[in-house]
């Protein structure tokens, strides 16, 4: 199969598939709108080969009974356009994709599978990953989800601050010091949905503290968790987000005056706690008062992101 496709593409090296792990995000976390991003150990799987001919996509695990298996899979769509970045055609394609992430819950399911199929299609092409480096990939990766945050956090792992400029979208990488307990509902919000609810202007005032609260988050996630309660206030979007999951803004509102770190996880519904990390679990992660029905993620930080592992 692989001299096969290699004569076809005359740009395939390898021989058989290539899987790639793509780790669960968390954006915002509180203050950072559309900009913070953090990595969580909770990954998808894809398995990617090039055929002589035909689509061919085969999903197991969230949300298997629902996606689309043709040209508009999210997975399908960022290799394609990877492979187009890189002047590749590919004559036929197979998937398999073991989805982990829960979907539509703020996890970054959607960057997952766009950065998982962007770095799987580079893989697949001679000199790939030199011809299309991570800076090219975000750009790219960012086009397709819309804004850079998730992306960045699930491309490049640990915490990142994104942003735009002439170029594209751009990140910094750096190495935070907490551990998650990522708290699951078992209903989705869909991202336009609470996008929607947010005003299109703010006060200066509610500018200002969003601009202190930011940075203070910056020093809590890497150097200072002690700060994590307060660096994690937000005025932005978390309440005006609130009548589209009322569980969730109570929630957070419950869990905060309790002293725990929590923020609405990206979009929503689902929420993130944040603590200093420690080497032992989330020991009680269970006591959190979550509504029946919502599932208890203790989680560490990915810090490798998405890369290739077979």
């Amino acid at each position: 199969m692989g001299a096969l496709t290699g004569a076809l593409t005359g740009a395939l090296t390898r021989d058989g598939p290539v899987t790639v792990s793509a780790p669960a995000t968390s954006a915002n976390l509180g203050p950072g709108f559309d900009s913070f991003g953090l990595a969580l150990e909770l990954c998808n799987e894809v398995t990617a080969e090039v055929l002589p001919h035909g689509l061919h996509v085969h999903v197991e695990g969230e949300s298997a009974d629902t996606v689309a298996r043709d040209e508009s899979h999210l997975v399908v769509r960022a290799a394609r356009a990877t492979f187009a970045a890189l002047g590749v055609t590919v004559p036929g394609l197979s998937l398999t994709c073991r989805d982990r992430v829960p979907h539509a819950r703020g996890l970054g399911s959607s960057a997952a599978a766009i950065v998982a199929g962007v770095v799987a299609a580079r893989a697949l092409v001679t000199d790939g990953p030199q011809r299309l480096d991570d800076g090219e990939a975000l750009r790219l990766a960012a086009r397709l989800e819309g804004h850079p945050d998730n992306v960045a956090a699930a491309l490049l792992g640990g915490f990142t601050i994104a942003w735009c400029d002439g170029e594209g979208a751009r990140a910094l990488r750096l190495e935070p010091r907490v551990d998650i307990v990522a708290l699951v509902p078992p209903q989705a919000v869909a991202t336009s949905t609470a996008r929607g609810l947010l005003p299109r202007e703010v006060t200066h005032a509610d500018a200002a503290h969003a601009a202190g609260r930011a940075g203070l988050l910056v020093a809590a996630l890497t150097s200072r968790p002690e700060l994590l309660l307060a660096a994690t206030d937000d005025r932005l979007h978390q309440q005006q987000r609130a009548p589209a999951m009322p569980q969730t803004a109570e929630l957070v509102a419950r869990l905060r005056a309790a002293g725990h770190a929590a923020v609405v996880s990206g979009a929503g519904p689902s929420v993130l706690v944040l603590r200093a990390a420690r080497a032992d679990a989330w020991e009680g992660a269970q006591l959190l008062p979550a509504p029946p029905g919502w599932l208890q993620l203790p989680l560490r930080v990915d810090r490798l992101g998405t890369r290739v592992v077979g």
